[in-house]
């Protein structure tokens, strides 16, 4: 299931994100926080996915009634904009170095953020959610490439490529880990499982490059892909090319 940041209405997405939406003023005291609901929902989200959260799952892990969240998160849609805020917030920004070091720290913070929650990568987000974790993100990522020649636009694009490229690495990652829990089998058992049939179907004359080197990247893999192995290497030739971008300046 994709869920769209950016989908809930704009004016309360962004009351909720900046904690500037006013409390109920009449009746009790309140008995939860919207920060209490935002947790017990990204509990929820690493255990399940986000297709095991709903608004009605969050209240019965709070133990309190549905209604009692809607006083405090809007809706779903609301409520998943601030989730990813929250996430993006246990990243670091880098601590100097070159540009190259730091391009490499955002990219690494990236990877390993959507391995700590899968569901990240299960959001769209076109339309990012403007709260103070996503704007500090993206401050600190032009920062990396700030003062070395690159225009405005420029700079936005080559923080694009780099988290893009992050993101998009993770979710090879992520999915592969997902197929070996559903299959029950790792990605070697399956190979030896399906290698006799398939050394009877497949014609190493018809095949010669797809044969040697499967070979030899099932060889050295155990596997046909190696994630983070992939994520290394593309990484190192995505600042490559950054590198000539900048050195054109």
């Amino acid at each position: 299931m994709t869920e769209y940041s950016g989908a809930g209405d704009p004016k309360r997405t962004l009351e909720l994100l900046w904690g500037v939406r006013e409390r109920p003023r009449r009746g009790p005291k309140p008995r939860l926080t919207a920060e209490e609901i935002v947790r017990a929902a990204v509990r929820l989200a690493d255990a399940e996915g986000l297709d095991g959260l709903s608004i009605r799952r969050i209240a019965e892990e709070l133990g309190v009634s549905p209604m009692s969240i809607y006083t405090y998160v809007p809706g779903k849609a609301e409520l998943i904009d601030v989730m990813v805020d929250r996430a993006f917030g246990e990243l670091e920004p880098p601590a100097g170095g070159s540009w190259r070091a730091r391009l490499e720290h955002v990219a690494r913070g990236d990877w390993a953020l959507f391995h700590r929650h899968p569901w990240l990568l299960q959001i769209t987000t076109v339309r990012p959610p403007l709260g103070p974790n996503t704007c500090a993100k993206f401050e600190y990522e032009l920062r990396a490439v700030d003062g070395l020649g690159l225009s405005d636009l420029e700079m936005d694009s080559v923080v694009a490529l780099v988290t893009g490229f992050a993101e998009s690495s993770a979710r090879v990652s992520v999915n592969a880990a997902e197929a070996e829990r559903r299959s029950g089998m790792t990605d070697e058992q399956w190979w030896e499982a399906s290698a006799p049939l398939l050394e009877t179907l497949v014609n190493e004359d018809d095949y010669p490059l797809g044969t040697r080197v499967g070979a030899a990247v099932g060889s050295e893999y155990g596997s046909a892909v190696a994630p983070g192995r992939a994520f290394e290497f593309g990484l190192a030739r995505v600042l490559d090319g950054i590198e000539v971008l900048i050195s054109s300046r």
